[in-house]
């Protein structure tokens, strides 16, 4: 039987989460304090004790539950109903259309900030030179 078709073989069902969520073994691993080889052992162990399962299920970002009862259809549904209750960040990166701004304007806005304050830069160097030619000429 293969590891794939074992109902309750952790490490792969470790695998699937992290690789649903995209994230790569050395960056799990770096997460974990370990090394990308380690990694690969858990993912491929049958079992997993208990406290190192839960450093596992919260540097992927779910619970020790989730991991026990993963499967396809279960991740599916966590991933959805994850991006539909999401932060309005999550959910402005999920969907873009939220943007209540138009960022061209923003830059417009920014780039005529820029003009004023250079104007005002130009007009007060040019007071100062002519404050210093009062001086030099009163001398």
């Amino acid at each position: 039987m293969n590891r794939a078709t074992k109902p309750n073989h952790i490490g792969r069902k470790i695998s699937r989460i992290r690789e649903r969520k995209e994230i790569k073994q050395e960056a799990l691993a770096k997460a974990l304090g370990t090394d990308q080889k380690a990694i690969s052992i858990i993912e491929n162990s049958e079992t997993i004790d208990e406290e190192k399962l839960k450093e596992v299920a919260k540097a992927l970002g779910v619970s020790v539950e989730a991991v026990k009862n993963f499967t396809e259809e279960n991740m599916i549904s966590y991933f959805n109903n994850f991006y539909d209750n999401s932060s309005a960040v999550n959910s402005f990166i999920a969907n873009p259309s939220h943007c209540t701004f138009n960022a061209l304007d923003k830059i417009m806005e920014m780039a005529d900030e820029n003009r004023k304050l250079y104007e005002r830069l130009i007009q007060s160097e040019k007071e100062k030179n002519e404050y210093l030619e009062k001086l030099l000429k009163g001398k």
